[in-house]
């Protein structure tokens, strides 16, 4: 071998080796948020009708299945065996959070409300503020300019400036030839 790569060798061979021990080490902040940023997109998982505290007081004893149906919407599991009991299960998976999991059962008798039980369901304020705490995008532009802003662009031309286009009288020839729509039968 030449001298002038056995002096580097032993340059490389530790340049390579903290290479190594490099890729060993545990993970930290910077990094980690590198990882985050080429990760895939995850999407929120909902599923099920959301039921507030709100709609739960809204049940009375003795109300029918259709006056349930409307006030709590469809429900997410009804049993085949047990027809008196409709269950209501609300859950929504973020990434970064802990999913949420809302249960409520309501039982009927003789096709009437009979009893409920479940969660203590969240009030919708505060299940619409749970949505809000997760990623802020940034500031949201405004939607409408100011008569300042306006005032900085040009105004449009004057409709009078524009010139009128020219009327096409009946005599005018049409410049194109296109062949007929349904062509001779060739025999």
């Amino acid at each position: 071998m030449p001298v002038h790569i056995l002096r580097r060798l032993p340059l490389v061979l530790l340049a390579a080796s903290a290479a190594l021990a490099a890729g060993c080490g545990t993970v930290d902040g910077a990094s980690n948020r590198l990882v985050s940023a080429i990760t895939p997109y995850k999407i929120e998982i909902v599923q099920g009708n959301f039921v507030s505290k709100e709609q739960v007081a809204a049940l009375e004893k003795g109300m029918t299945r259709l006056q349930v149906k409307e006030v709590l919407g469809t429900p997410l599991i009804t049993n085949l065996f047990r027809a008196d009991r409709w269950d209501y299960v609300f859950t929504i998976k973020r990434p970064g959070l802990e999913p949420q999991s809302h249960h409520l059962s309501v039982y009927f008798e003789n096709d009437r409300l009979a009893r409920f039980e479940g969660d203590d369901m969240p009030t919708e304020a505060e299940f619409v503020a749970t949505l809000g705490s997760a990623q802020r995008v940034g500031k949201v532009p405004p939607l409408e300019a100011t008569p300042a802003e306006l005032a900085k662009f040009p105004g449009r031309p004057k409709a009078d400036a524009e010139p009128a286009p020219k009327a096409i009288g009946a005599d005018a020839v049409p410049t194109a030839s296109y062949p007929p729509l349904n062509a001779p039968a060739s025999r």
